[in-house]
């Protein structure tokens, strides 16, 4: 099966789709009951359990739970459409939590628990929040904030409501407590994008969003595999992705959650281990320190019974991975992944090396030039847009970037510079925002980072551009080199100019410590450029440049 390719005859667009069948979306039903569905017959089975601590919880619970989480939340007088923000780091009880915040009609926007209490503020205000949920050890981060707030945990915490205490007066209370009718296009999620390239944004997310997402994501999950899942929960549940993507896809399969809340590199291999994971989603930092950090050989990997391991929000050069055999990779956009990996025993296709996958059932693609905003055949590279039922609704009271990223027509504009290849594999070469214009010539950060990171002396590095008066803008590479190498600066700048093109060429390289990341993995390019720029304005000796 070739990818399906139309060509409509009223303008003559390049559109691609799945090369397999539509799946089909249930109509009106919320994100919780779908996930949640047939939980009853697996009410024993553990769906979370903490890596460290041990804490776990059945489905017979997590419904339980969730139930009484909405009823508690409208006794307490949460009205449908209200946003309540969630400050916790990754914990047994967190899809709970959001679950239950969606039951009772209400819309969750889970918070960096690691962000300064400032950020936690403008989240807070931006999207006129009415109530926050954190534990004890982040109240003092949102105590200033003239809202109730709940604190998970035994702790008793002055002026705030206790979890516990909230769920067992639910269970008292008159059950005749407002009901508002929950429909599936009523708002559920709303995501504040990482704000590594700009201000951070409210992403408005329904719940047939979010349902008709996992039905695509899933269309390859046979019956044989609906409670044999483990997976790895390391990836922060306050991400979409890490609430949909691993909370709700392991509840909609009945699989095992293990709960990881602050990444350790012992923590996180005897977790693998110990609870026999099968599919582990990670940000390409882990992977580097798979294949590059000693402490791995403390553990036998054989015991690992790992089928696949998962990437995604930041790129992952492959040459850094060759160990790592059994692997997969997704990608994903604004509220919906669109491109996934086959399962080769289901007659699914294999995507190639390099490539971030093929396109999911339900969903199109097109590619079109950033200049012109014409679709481009395929093997051309150009903007990937996305059109499916899971693109979301827009940014919240945002209506100039809403425009600005989803057009008339549906498609939603993703910044990520990409293409097709004949059998339906896409791949994805840079974000737009990111390319570097060297003397007119575009240069794509990711292939020089991928070729930094072939050099056996690099452990992490980041691309960015650097203002120039003759070129306009130059490549510039900030390396961490592990604690053996002996090459300087120079070193580094030679080896990427014996493997580029003379316009690609790295023309500064600093030594760094540690490349600045976001939670998801993204690397924050602005604030490596800023410090770049003023590391070169004081005129300090560091660095390296070529002319």
């Amino acid at each position: 099966m070739g990818t399906h390719l139309q060509a409509s005859a009223q303008d003559n667009e390049h559109i691609f789709r799945s090369q397999h069948q539509a799946v089909p979306v249930p109509d009106n039903m919320t994100l919780p009951d779908f996930v949640l569905q047939d939980a009853e017959l697996y009410a024993e089975k553990v769906a979370f359990v903490e890596a460290v601590t041990g804490k776990e919880y059945t489905y017979g619970e997590v419904v339980r739970d969730v139930r009484r989480f909405a009823k508690a939340l409208r006794s307490i007088g949460l009205r449908k459409g209200r946003v309540v923000v969630v400050v916790l780091p990754n914990v047994a009880e967190y899809a709970i939590v959001a679950l239950g915040i969606m039951a009772a009609g209400g819309v969750f926007s889970g918070a960096n628990p690691a962000g300064h209490a400032s950020e936690i503020k403008k989240q807070v205000e931006a999207a006129d929040a009415k109530l926050v949920v954190t534990n004890g050890a982040m109240y003092e981060k949102v105590k200033s904030l003239e809202l109730p707030v709940i604190v998970m945990g035994e702790e008793h915490v002055a002026g705030a409501i206790n979890w516990g205490e909230l769920l067992e007066a639910a269970d008292r209370a008159n059950t005749d407590t407002i009901s508002e009718d929950v429909h599936q296009n009523d708002l559920c999620a709303l995501p504040f994008s990482s704000g590594t390239t700009g201000i951070s944004k409210g992403v408005m997310l329904t719940h047939r969003n979010l349902v008709a997402n996992l039905c695509s994501t899933l269309f390859s999950v046979g019956p044989e595999m609906v409670g044999q899942i483990t997976i790895l929960g390391l990836m922060p549940f306050f991400h979409i992705y890490g609430i949909t993507g691993i909370c709700c896809a392991t509840l909609r399969n009945k699989g095992k959650v293990v709960v990881i809340g602050r990444y350790e590199l012992r923590t996180f291999l005897n977790a693998l281990i110990t609870h026999e994971i099968t599919f582990a989603p990670i940000v390409p930092p882990i992977i580097l320190a798979l294949v590059k950090n000693p402490i791995v050989e403390e553990f036998d990997l054989s015991r690992l019974k790992l089928r696949a391991v998962m990437t995604a929000a930041a790129p992952w050069h492959l040459s850094s991975s060759l160990p790592l055999r059994r692997s997969s990779l997704v990608s994903k956009s604004k509220s919906c992944i669109t491109l996934t990996h086959g399962d080769p025993t289901k007659g699914h296709a294999t995507a190639k090396k390099n490539s971030v996958g093929f396109i999911l059932p339900n969903m199109e693609l097109k590619f079109i030039d950033p200049e012109t905003g014409i679709s481009l055949p395929k093997n051309t590279p150009g903007e990937i847009c996305v059109r499916s039922q899971c693109v979301m609704q827009g940014y919240y009271k945002n209506e100039e970037e809403t425009a600005r990223t989803i057009d008339n027509n549906g498609w939603l504009h993703t910044g990520d510079i990409g293409y097709i290849d004949d059998d339906g594999d896409v791949f994805v070469v840079d974000r737009i925002k990111e390319l570097i214009k060297y003397k007119g010539f575009q240069v794509a950060p990711a292939e020089l980072e991928a070729i930094l990171l072939s050099h056996p002396s690099v452990e992490d590095t980041a691309v960015v551009s650097l203002p120039d008066e003759e070129a306009g803008e130059i490549p510039a590479a900030c390396v961490v080199l592990n604690p053996e190498a002996k090459e300087t600066e120079e070193e580094i700048v030679k080896y990427v100019a014996s493997n580029v093109a003379q316009y690609k060429r790295v023309r500064v390289v600093h030594f760094v410590e540690t490349i600045p990341k976001s939670p998801s993995g993204k690397i924050m390019r602005r604030l490596l450029r800023e410090k770049m720029l003023e590391k070169m304005k004081n005129n300090t000796k560091s660095g390296a440049i070529l002319p």
